[in-house]
């Protein structure tokens, strides 16, 4: 309500969205909603679905893809509308049409020069390769595959060779088989590794550190407390030979670790585009 109260006035939807911590968008999808139901409820216009049958196919299309809409949204919107069909098996089915009928790879009219994101996500333990332009985030390329082998890769990169893309890179992670297709596909373009995998694996170098600053920090305490509890001078010189060597692990494996933190909270600072 207080969205849709302050609409249009400057700088309000971020103070609404930052006070309730949500994002943006996500507040403009519950004003589309909002608009829509008002709209509903106090209009009298209806638009019957076997009136025009394109214009109810554009609503559901523009629900999903502007307005972000879940199937059983969509149909309870369809619902107060008196549209038909509106039952939510209907609207699965037209959306898995429409989706049957798009090509999982863009074209371009002319060659079009462009740097790959390519990664691999998975649905039901199934590999779908994806590869995106850096500068657009327009899919280029999305393909449910039967491997992430570099012959599956390669076969993924020279479909987007033939549909009207050159390639000046790719980034992207270490994945043995995406690294070698692109290369097998691409042999002469640049290839780089992205940062968030980098980072991550950089960090993950930090607990072993902190584990053997602390175990050298523990036999330190033993040795100090040893050496505090020995009365002949003989016990004492025997205590601080023991003291010394494990003082100065201890010394080395913080410095190590303290140095390693620090360099990895200065990279997390920095902003990176991929």
């Amino acid at each position: 309500m207080l969205a849709w109260l302050y609409q249009g006035v400057y700088g309000k939807m971020t103070q609404i969205a930052t006070s309730y911590q949500i994002s943006r968008t996500f507040l403009s999808q519950l004003l589309f909603l909002a608009n829509l139901h008002v709209e509903t409820l106090l209009s009298d216009d209806k638009f019957p679905v076997q009136q025009d049958q394109r214009h109810f196919e554009q609503l559901i299309l523009l629900l999903r893809l502007e307005g972000k809409c879940s199937i059983p949204s969509r149909s309870s919107i369809f619902k107060t509308l008196d549209y038909q069909p509106h039952s939510v098996g209907y609207l699965s089915a037209f959306c898995q049409s429409y989706g049957r009928a798009l090509p999982s790879t863009l074209s371009m009219a002319s060659k079009t020069v462009v740097l790959y994101l390519s990664d691999e996500i998975f649905a039901s333990h199934t590999p779908i390769l994806v590869t995106i332009d850096a500068q657009s985030t327009a899919i280029l390329n999305i393909e449910r595959a039967s491997d992430r082998s570099a012959e599956t890769w390669s076969a993924h990169c020279a479909e987007l060779d033939e549909h009207g893309f050159h390639s000046t890179g790719m980034a992207s992670d270490r994945g043995v088989g995406l690294v070698a297709g692109y290369h097998a596909a691409c042999a002469e373009a640049l290839w780089v590794w992205e940062y968030f995998h980098e980072f991550r694996d950089l960090f993950s170098l930090c607990h072993p550190w902190e584990r053997k600053a602390s175990a050298a920090l523990r036999k330190e305490d033993e040795a100090a407390k040893k050496f505090a509890h020995a009365n002949s001078e003989s016990n004492l010189h025997k205590r601080l030979q023991q003291y010394e060597p494990a003082h100065q692990t201890c010394e080395q494996a913080m410095a190590i670790y303290d140095q390693l933190d620090i360099l990895l909270h200065l990279l997390g600072c920095l902003k990176t585009p991929f």
